[in-house]
């Protein structure tokens, strides 16, 4: 078995921070979602989607996922389709390149779900303007996000 490598956050944004990204954004490139309904990716996107984000799905593998056409990379997205977030569900050594893409695609932030964490990319894509959230899962922090608005509790 290989070795693992395991990054804890050097920094990361503050709830204010992460609220104001679920607040501004509408569209959520999720990269690595899976047509898969038991995995962690298709159960994000599908609750984001019925939130009322709309998702664009990113997988070379897949047509079609939650009645969205799905493109092979985020390059690949038509440049008309404003791309707020970008939502990563690829292993570790996947992330820099995804940082890469969503620099030039114009993405407001970058999004590594629980247990994703890569040091060195998201300092390029706040090098680069960009919020970055790291190990955090969006649907956890939309629950608590959305009951806070309502005056609850998550």
């Amino acid at each position: 078995m290989g070795e693992q490598s395991c990054e804890l956050p050097l920094s990361n944004v503050s709830e204010r921070e992460i609220d104001e990204i679920l607040s501004s954004a509408r569209t959520i490139a999720v990269v690595g979602l899976s047509d898969k309904p038991d995995r962690e990716s298709h159960i994000v996107a599908r609750y984001l989607q019925a939130n009322g984000y709309r998702i664009i799905p990113v997988n070379p593998g897949m047509a079609e996922v939650l009645g969205e056409r799905s493109y092979p990379d985020l390059a690949s997205i038509p440049p008309e389709i404003a791309i707020d977030v970008v939502d990563i569900f690829r292993k570790p050594e996947f992330i820099p390149a995804v940082v890469d893409a969503a620099i030039p695609r114009g993405a407001r932030a970058v999004w590594m779900q629980l247990g994703l964490v890569h040091n060195a990319a998201a300092q390029r894509a706040r090098a680069a303007g960009l919020g970055v959230v790291m190990d955090r899962c969006m649907k956890i922090e939309h629950a608590r996000w959305a009951a806070h608005r309502r005056g609850g509790r998550p």
